[in-house]
């Protein structure tokens, strides 16, 4: 990819972050969506939840990327938090989508966040990208948030979207919790670890949107998660091995429904989620097994 200016909401975020320190390191110009008074040329302000954006900040950018969205494992899912998880990634992917669709010289690419929780539970069923949205919170989010994007797409801007599994990194998303609790050797599977959890290296997740900013013929969804999914059981075996600790510290599922209410049930939920699309159009992991993702981070 040419170097070029690249605008990137959700910069400060475990993916986010990443990618501006690769793209940057590339030679790339990458503009952040910031919520406060723009310090400098490299920041454009909007406000996601109200659903505004300076879409003069974009002018002049081959591609926006959106990787904003309040964290859906930071709190517990009351009513209003649930709304603000919402708000957060609907309506700013409209108000993105819209700025970028009113542009005069639009980019050519929109690359958009999505999670695997579009697929809701799948039990031990793999799926890729041509399994219909699952029920639930999340699912529904899901559809919504892609959905959102349609100005971009419908202004003949492609259109991307990345639907995440677990990022395997040390400093933040579910890793981030984890790798302590194992470390101290109180980890251990969680419910009866039969659950599918389909995760990706954040290296590899990185490396697949930048792939996905590359390649002009790629549009529409794509599961951003390793080739094979493993159960809780076998992850939480991993995690043992890797870190030489013991994991005799099962959490049971009344537990966690305790702890985390309705959020529990994506952590107890079995996501067997495959990357069709991805490796179809030639992508390479670096790091495609557990024990190769949980060492890199």
């Amino acid at each position: 990819m040419e170097r070029t200016r690249i605008a990137v909401a959700g910069a400060s975020g475990l993916i986010g972050s990443a990618l501006v320190r690769s793209l940057t390191a590339d030679g790339h110009e990458v503009v952040r969506l910031v919520r406060h008074a723009p310090r400098s040329e490299a920041e454009v302000r909007w406000d996601p939840e109200r659903g505004r954006v300076d879409a003069a900040g974009l002018a002049g950018c081959s591609a926006v990327v959106n990787l904003a969205g309040a964290g859906v494992g930071d709190h517990r899912w009351t009513d209003a938090y649930k709304r603000r998880i919402h708000d957060s990634r609907v309506r700013g992917t409209a108000a993105l989508a819209e700025a970028v669709a009113a542009l005069d010289e639009r980019p050519r690419v929109f690359v958009n966040g999505s999670a695997m929780g579009y697929y809701g539970e799948t039990g031990e069923r793999v799926v890729d990208e041509s399994a219909p949205a699952g029920r639930g919170f999340l699912p529904e989010l899901c559809v919504e948030w892609e959905a959102a994007a349609e100005p971009a797409r419908a202004a003949g801007v492609r259109t991307a979207f990345t639907r995440t599994g677990l990022v395997v990194a040390r400093g933040g998303g579910a890793w981030g919790r984890l790798f302590p609790l194992f470390r101290a050797g109180l980890g251990g599977r969680m419910g009866d670890g039969r659950q599918y959890w389909s995760y990706i290296a954040l290296h590899d997740e990185v490396a697949a949107i930048r792939h996905l900013l590359d390649r002009d013929d790629l549009s529409g969804p794509f599961n951003l998660t390793a080739p094979e999914p493993l159960t809780n059981r076998e992850i939480t075996a991993a995690m043992g091995r890797v870190l030489h600790r013991p994991t005799l510290f099962p959490v049971p599922a009344p537990v966690l429904r305790t702890v985390l209410g309705e959020m529990a049930g994506d952590v107890l939920g079995s996501a067997r989620v495959v990357p069709k699309r991805l490796l179809e159009s030639g992508f390479t992991f670096a790091f495609p097994g557990i024990e190769d993702a949980l060492r890199a981070a």
